[in-house]
């Protein structure tokens, strides 16, 4: 299987559980065909570049997922044909996907930073 990034823009009107359902039809999508998502990225409300269908408002969210060619030729047909969707964009990560820290690792790491910075200092 081959890792991809999918980011695509929901209709501004789309929030709370009606968001949240949205996004797990989607990964529904990606495991029903045998893929596996790894991280869902919600970027939040945004100003968008140009207006797209009038709305210059757009929700952005990116899939990390791994799949095979065909099954993401389904997921963007899935896509295009939901109206909720503004745009989507969906690219094949030469490189495997990015290593996520949990966020417990996260804070840690940069705690540990912090100390390693202040015996630097002290030095």
């Amino acid at each position: 299987m081959r890792s991809y990034e999918t980011m695509f823009i929901v209709h501004p009107e789309v929030v709370g559980d009606e968001l949240k359902a949205l996004v797990e039809k989607f990964k529904g999508v990606v495991t029903g065909q045998g893929g596996d998502v790894v991280k869902v990225e919600e970027w939040g409300s945004r100003t968008l570049a140009y207006p797209i269908q009038k709305l210059a408002k757009g929700t952005y969210f990116i899939f990390y997922y791994q799949a095979g060619p065909g099954d993401v030729a389904e997921f963007e047909r899935r896509l295009r044909l939901d109206d909720k969707i503004l745009r989507f964009n969906s690219l094949r990560l030469e490189q495997g996907l990015p290593q996520f820290a949990a966020p417990a690792q996260e804070q840690a790491s940069g705690a540990e930073a912090e100390v390693a910075t202040e015996e630097a200092g002290e030095e």
